[in-house]
């Protein structure tokens, strides 16, 4: 039987009622993952359970690899069922990885299995979970409406196909499937297909000679975005980069237009105008900004050659730009353009940094405008989790935090929301139960209920 127990990280009185009768039952507002839109459309039924649990987690991989199994059997030509039962026994001593939680949690929660998974029962899941698989039909429309899941962003490239989200919205599913805007792809200038992507972005618009036209182009795809109702766009950073002049960046761009090979200084450059660029036309537009920082990317050259982007092989990086950060904002906002921003920070030592500079730049027009975001990729585990929530409530507003995310490829990954609810109702029970804060649960719990789904419906002005 699985060790997870109904009060699964709940250790007071009152973290169990303010779980149970408040945060349990709210419904899910999802926004940021990378979910498939064209999967969602399609809305296939599940093959198997490697297909629905495994297939394109990089979270997954990622600790496999930690243990040392052969590439073969986490993304390789090994076949499904061998693959799974890998990973089974791999998660069975991973104590302390969010994903010992979440794997067990997600198996219970959409399959009604109990079994604790490692290798001893890793057949017998197989078996059972597929055989409830098939039985059932599950599609990926299923999973996102038994979560209570009323909205959910995707994310977005620049140049991706939009009309996909005007057929979901005829499906008349339960929920609202959303775009949010990223650029990333025409900002990140010195990856090594960037005039490839340059050259999408002007067949779904128009020649982009220079960086007049390019900043056009973008504009044009942001005002299609929006009228597809796109409310977020996303942006990630390993660090933000000093502005630097329009005059400068023309000169980058059209350095790396003609095929010339660009510094890792012209590099950033581009990269800090563009950002205040983004941010700027977000602002315009009361377009919220999601803005992640810290991610240093595919670090190994040897398995982006072998695997491309997205597969596992990221980490923290060490750059504190929060003078830079702090600087963009001001900018913005003397001129009347900042935006409604959401600050996801990877690196733990600059969450106190990041929760005080969000309190420099709010106003009347949003309750928490600017946003100290929930823990994030590296750090959406119990200890980055809890200290998130005490950094934020330490100088911040905690009643006024939009609350957790999914950032997740899986259709099964929404059972995190509850871990995080667990988490935040065991933090605010503690402090009940120690008198640090009133006893008043209607009160606590209405709090609870706001950070769990209220907050995002009103921050994101859902229509």
């Amino acid at each position: 039987m699985s060790y997870v127990k109904e009060d699964f990280l709940l250790n007071t009185p009152e973290a169990k009622e303010l779980y149970f009768g408040y945060a349990k039952n709210m419904p899910i507002f999802d926004y940021h993952c990378h979910l498939s839109e064209y999967q969602i459309l399609e809305n296939k039924p599940f093959n198997d359970l490697y297909e629905i649990w495994l297939s394109g987690d990089h979270y997954k991989w990622r600790l496999m690899r930690n243990y040392g199994i052969d590439e073969e059997l986490i993304t390789g030509k090994k076949t499904n069922k061998e693959k799974f039962i890998t990973y089974c026994e791999v998660l069975s001593t991973a104590f302390g990885n969010p994903l010992y939680h979440w794997s067990q949690i997600e198996l219970e929660t959409f399959f009604g299995c109990k079994h604790e998974i490692n290798k001893e029962n890793a057949e017998l899941i197989w078996n059972e979970c597929n055989e409830y698989i098939k039985t059932h039909q599950i599609r990926p429309s299923d999973l996102i409406s038994s979560s209570n899941v009323t909205h959910l962003f995707t994310t977005n490239e620049i140049f991706d196909d939009l009309e996909v989200f005007s057929k979901i919205k005829e499906k008349r599913y339960s929920f609202e499937v959303l775009p949010a805007f990223r650029a990333d792809k025409v900002m990140n200038i010195e990856a090594q297909k960037y005039n490839e992507f340059i050259d999408i972005l002007q067949n779904k618009t128009f020649e982009i000679k220079d960086l007049d036209s390019l900043e056009k182009a973008v504009i044009n795809r942001l005002e299609l975005f929006i009228k597809a109702g796109c409310l977020a766009s996303d942006t990630a950073l390993q660090a933000v980069y000093e502005i630097t002049t329009k005059e400068k960046a023309k000169e980058i761009f059209a350095k790396r237009r003609n095929g010339e090979v660009i510094s890792s200084i012209e590099s950033n450059q581009f990269k800090g105008y563009f950002t205040y660029f983004l941010l700027r036309e977000y602002g315009k537009r009361k377009i919220v900004s999601e803005l992640h920082i810290g991610a240093m990317r595919n670090n190994s050259q040897k398995m982006f050659d072998r695997l491309g982007l997205d597969c596992g092989n990221d980490s923290i990086a060490e750059e504190n730009s929060i003078k830079n950060l702090s600087k963009l904002m001001d900018k913005l906002d003397l001129e009347g353009y900042l935006p409604p921003m959401i600050i996801f920070n990877l690196n733990p030592k600059m969450n106190l940094e990041i929760a005080t500079l969000i309190g420099s730049y709010q106003d009347d027009s949003k309750r928490g405008k600017i946003q100290f975001g929930p823990a994030w990729w590296f750090l959406d585990h119990l200890k980055g989790i809890r200290n998130q929530l005490e950094d934020l409530s330490s100088v911040g507003h905690l009643g006024a935090f939009v609350g957790m995310l999914t950032d997740s490829r899986s259709f099964l990954s929404y059972p995190r929301h509850h871990y995080f609810r667990r988490i935040l109702c065991d933090y605010l029970g503690e402090m009940m139960n120690k008198g640090l804060i009133t006893n008043d649960i209607e009160k606590v719990g209405k709090v609870v209920e706001d950070i769990c789904y209220n907050n995002a419906v009103k921050y994101f002005s859902v229509r």
